[in-house]
């Protein structure tokens, strides 16, 4: 069965975000550039404006089921050194592919 993992992170984390992937196996993701957003429950706006200067990124890749823990785990390690920075990823299941 395939996931979607959908990450938002600090455009500071682009490499680390795919060194993880590849490290994983992950070859294939789509990125959305220098996009803005808030934390639902903490951290700084990144909207790219004089107030709030930082800008996120983000991307979607689609994996194997036994890939997504592994990830996510891996996420979680690198957002606890700096939770500031704000990664975050959400998982939905895939219902069909091309």
């Amino acid at each position: 069965m395939k996931k979607a993992i959908f990450i938002a992170y600090n455009q500071a984390y682009y490499t680390e975000i795919v060194e993880i992937l590849d490290a994983k196996g992950v070859r294939g993701y789509t990125m959305w550039n220098e996009i803005s957003g808030r934390g639902s429950y903490d951290g700084e706006p990144h909207e790219g404006s004089h107030a709030w200067p930082t800008m996120n990124n983000a991307l979607i890749t689609i994996v194997d089921e036994d890939k997504v823990a592994p990830i996510l785990d891996e996420l979680r390690s690198r957002d606890a050194k700096a939770p500031e920075l704000g990664i975050r990823a959400f998982v939905w299941h895939v219902e069909n592919e091309m």
